[in-house]
């Protein structure tokens, strides 16, 4: 629980009590509202706050400043009020009478104690925005406190239009809010029924991320903001270790290339904190501890207190400031120690059942739909938080002032507005047909044309392994590992735009966090799949943004899979997985392209159509190794738009050979020679992306699918035998490419097997029944026992 410091208690009482009796208008703010109280120790730390702002000429005087901080202990109450209808009512009444039996939820659902935790902390987001006259940006890794959010949005009305309209300020509005809260509604073409989830999602105003996964936003947060905007970011106790590398973030931050963050952990305690290392080691005290040996700067806050994290914000960002003066002026070195607000409090404060382990979800001890005692609770503790109308309207007018400063509205914050768009490199790519070359060593020579080309968008490199040993030896000369201590001689640089930590999901959610940005994300196959849950979230609320037709815009990434399946074999089967582009072909083909080069002129043709994209991610599987040039540019960039060509036929055509992968390449190669010397004639098609050939799931999807599948242009349905070679494993492919399928009796499908061990790459392909020997068998005997 928040407690004073017992050293300085006798003066800041003192000093709280002489501020108090000096200023009628600091008393009457000092007194709080309804369960909003402030501690001395706020006090003193608001006091000074005011005289800040009247110093700098934001404020006339300081009653002006504590008008506001009042209006904003009772927009929290407020909220708090909202929230608890949320979770059990279907009535909201702005008179403040009680409810009875049949104006409660048949079955209350919500994260009610979290989410009133939350309230204190964004209405104190919107009042810092309004003090400075400046629209932060946010950020809460514990979506499920989506109600507190959602609350005050509405009470504010800083909505998008679909909830705008839906929810006006009003009895109707806010109870038809409370009815659509964990409504399940559904529309009769299977999407929800309200503009509403138990998450934040696309209709959440100003929301960035889901937060359905706990820890992303804490490794996210320090590499959002661009230089001259701020961020402050909400994260949860429960997440600190859910994800390795939050406690990192003082290794990336520069001022040169980083806006300012002020991370606010709330820490209430909850129960599954009792089995962490947290608690196991210490609790709060070991944590404070944990975070000034990884060169943070905690900062102790009344976690109940609006006040108190409007203070921790401007600490925040004053110490961050300061930091960076003494930087540009060489009296200090990185790493800054950033600021980090721990907000204590109890879970689920200012309702009934707070601190305890109800208050987590539905904190009453019975539903008052049904239990009468349950019900006279709700009413009692809602009456705590109830304010009237007259003081509701009051409250809004003081802190919605956007005109008169000339801001934009807390939903069109920076971060939530990126647009960004790359200008074409003047060199165009030369990978000559027939050249041996290595398709990653062609990508790194690209990447860094990009980069020149656009020298004044940030970078993000995301690397969990050894850049070199994957081909990307220029981009690592070029931008850099960004390090505390550059070594001489070694690519490192204090401002290196390549984030390195072994650690999957720490560089990934670097490059996902820079959405202003131009980024890169290399891993090795089999260990790309500790991204996807990261990835998954941002593929989802991309395509929601979508269907809302509010589509992201920030540059869409590239996920290289290199050091695959196929060039691991001396690495034992652990190194051996298809599963990160066979998972994420599940994802929706126009947010998630899977794609598979077959040499370095689709490579980079791959890469090209990236960076000319937005919002979406493209998941490459590129090998490394040297492969003989088959495409030309002309014809990779056909590749690339059609999603397959014809790479070479006969006359008569009787196979078609479709390969899938770069070493599935060559083994078709063999294949159609070995055909050709029994009188076979073929076919082999290239398939570079095998989503735009499955059945479209929505019209939105439609929009991608090749129409090459109705044209057979490619895929002619005459043939007697199709015949797959896959990089992936056949199932996969045929399920998701289900119109190329011939059916049993004239298609076969060969790929990953889950065969493997201590091999080279014809050895893997042995073993998988993948080589060019066993696959021509197959198919002489197919066509023998069909008569041909």
């Amino acid at each position: 629980m928040y407690t004073i410091d017992p050293q300085n208690h006798h003066r800041i009482e003192q000093r709280a009590r002489l501020y108090r009796e000096t200023y009628s208008a600091f008393a009457h703010w000092a007194d709080g509202y309804g369960v909003i109280q402030h501690s001395d120790e706020t006090q003193v730390r608001i006091f000074d706050l005011c005289q800040q702002l009247v110093c700098e000429g934001r404020f006339q005087q300081i009653e002006d400043v504590l008008d506001i901080l009042s209006a904003a202990d009772r927009l929290t109450s407020a909220a708090m009020w909202l929230v608890v209808h949320m979770t059990y009512s279907t009535k909201v009444d702005l008179s403040g009478n009680s409810l009875d039996a049949e104006d409660f939820k048949s079955n209350p659902q919500g994260h009610t104690g979290g989410s009133l935790n939350m309230v204190p902390a964004y209405v104190a987001y919107m009042v810092a925005n309004r003090l400075t006259g400046i629209t932060r940006s946010w950020l809460m890794g514990q979506g499920h406190c989506v109600a507190a959010i959602d609350a005050v949005n509405v009470l504010l009305q800083n909505l998008y239009p679909e909830q705008g309209e839906r929810y006006p300020l009003s009895d109707e509005g806010l109870s038809q809010l409370a009815k659509d809260f964990y409504s399940y509604a559904i529309t009769d073409d299977g999407c929800p029924g309200v503009p509403l989830g138990s998450h934040v999602n696309p209709h959440t105003a100003g929301g960035l991320i889901e937060g359905g996964y706990l820890g992303f936003a804490e490794l996210q947060y320090v590499h959002m903001p661009l230089p001259g905007e701020r961020l402050v970011a909400f994260l949860s106790d429960g997440a600190f270790e859910e994800q390795r590398g939050s406690d990192w973030a003082s290794r990336w931050w520069r001022a040169e290339d980083c806006g300012l963050v002020t991370p606010v952990m709330i820490a209430n305690g909850r129960r599954i904190d009792q089995r962490s290392t947290m608690y196991q080691q210490g609790g709060l005290t070991w944590f404070y501890e944990h975070l000034e040996q990884n060169d943070f700067h905690p900062i102790a806050i009344d976690g109940r207190d609006p006040a108190a994290f409007i203070w921790g914000i401007f600490e925040s960002e004053a110490r961050l400031q300061a930091c960076s003066a003494h930087i540009r002026a060489g009296k200090m070195c990185y790493p800054v120690k950033l600021p980090y607000l721990i907000a204590e409090t109890e879970k689920g404060y200012g309702f009934y059942g707070a601190g305890t382990n109800a208050a987590h979800g539905t904190p009453l001890p019975g539903n008052p739909r049904s239990d009468a005692g349950a019900r006279q609770l709700f009413n009692e503790h809602a009456a705590r938080l109830f304010l009237p109308r007259t003081e509701l309207t009051s409250a809004i007018e003081k802190i919605t002032q956007h005109k008169a400063d000339n801001r934009v509205p807390e939903k069109y914050h920076a971060l939530g507005q990126r647009d960004v768009v790359l200008k074409l490199p003047t060199a165009s790519p030369q990978c000559e047909k027939g050249q041996a070359l290595s398709p990653m060593a062609a990508v790194d020579k690209r990447l860094c044309e990009w980069h020149l080309a656009n020298p004044g968008v940030r970078v993000r490199i995301g690397n969990p392994d050894e850049l070199r040993s994957n081909r990307m030896g220029k981009t690592l000369d070029l931008l850099k590992h960004r390090v505390l201590n550059p070594e001489d001689g070694v690519a490192e640089s204090i401002h290196g735009s390549v984030i390195t930590a072994l650690n999957e999901e720490a560089v990934v959610s670097a490059a996902l966090a820079n959405k202003g940005g131009m980024n890169l994300v290399v891993s090795y196959e089999a260990f790309a799949m500790k991204m996807i849950g990261a990835l998954r979230q941002e593929i989802i609320f991309a395509r929601h943004q979508k269907e809302l037709n509010r589509p992201a815009r920030w540059l869409s990434l590239p996920v290289i899979a290199t050091s695959h399946l196929w060039e691991n074999g001396k690495n034992e089967q652990s190194h051996q997985d298809s599963s990160f582009g066979e998972v994420l072909l599940g994802e929706m083909s126009d947010m998630t392209r899977v794609v598979y080069p077959a040499d370095a002129s689709t490579a980079v043709a791959c890469l090209d159509a990236c960076y000319q994209s937005q919002g979406q991610i493209w998941a490459m599987t590129i090998p490394k190794q040297e492969i003989t040039t088959t495409f030309s540019s002309e014809q990779a960039q056909q590749l690339v738009e059609e999603g397959a060509l014809t790479v070479e036929e006969d006359d008569t055509v009787v196979v078609e050979l479709v390969a899938v992968g770069a070493y599935q390449l060559r083994v078709c190669h063999e294949v159609r020679q070995a055909l050709r010397d029994n009188g076979i004639g073929s076919r082999i098609t290239y398939l570079l992306e095998p989503g735009r050939f499955r059945i479209p799931r929505d019209e939105h999807e439609k929009a991608i699918v090749s129409r090459l599948v109705e044209k057979s242009q490619f895929f002619d349905n005459s043939v007697r035998l199709r015949v797959f070679v896959s990089h992936m494993r056949p199932e996969v492919l045929l399920g998701v490419c289900r119109p190329l399928d011939l059916g049993s009796d004239r298609c076969l499908a060969f790929g990953y097997r889950n065969r493997g061990g201590t091999l080279d790459t014809q050895g893997l392909l042995e073993a998988n029944q993948c080589s060019d020997k066993f696959i021509v068998a197959e198919v002489l005997q197919r066509i023998s026992s069909g008569g041909e």
